[in-house]
């Protein structure tokens, strides 16, 4: 392994603390805590102290659950979600038993979309009003 691939390597193993985790994800530590009580996400270890400690990997997982929030999925949208993830992750690129988890993102995916061209529509109303507004003032 060349020096640069031990390096990446050991960034993927680092374990980071709560509060790293949470200035590089630019998510509260409340947050994050709330996520693991519910069962969202777990840390992937905890020092001897009993401190949550954090991977890359779980950075991951939390930029996800962090990109589905703002389109109004529920917890247990994103928790499903998340999970069929990770089956297909497991899966590997041969496997066949991902097909249930593959259909389920596919639904989640159309809703993400709708979901957005929503918010879109949103904006365009909030712009139209702004403009409205700034030439009524001008």
């Amino acid at each position: 392994m060349s020096g640069e691939q031990q390096a990446s390597a050991a960034e993927a193993t680092r374990a980071m603390q709560i509060g790293e985790v949470a200035a590089r994800t630019d998510l509260s530590i409340r947050s994050l805590r709330h996520w693991g009580e519910v069962g969202l996400l777990r840390p992937s270890g905890r020092t001897d102290g009993g401190f949550r400690l954090y991977t890359e990997a779980d950075v991951e997982k939390i930029m996800v659950i962090r990109r589905m929030k703002p389109l109004g999925f529920t917890l247990e949208q994103m928790s499903a979600a998340m999970r069929d993830i990770e089956a297909l992750q497991d899966e590997g690129p041969t496997g066949s038993t991902g097909a249930p988890a593959r259909s389920r993102l596919v639904s989640i995916l159309d809703e993400a979309t709708e979901r957005r061209a929503k918010l879109e529509r949103q904006l365009a109303m909030a712009d139209e009003f702004i403009a409205l507004l700034g030439s009524r003032l001008a």
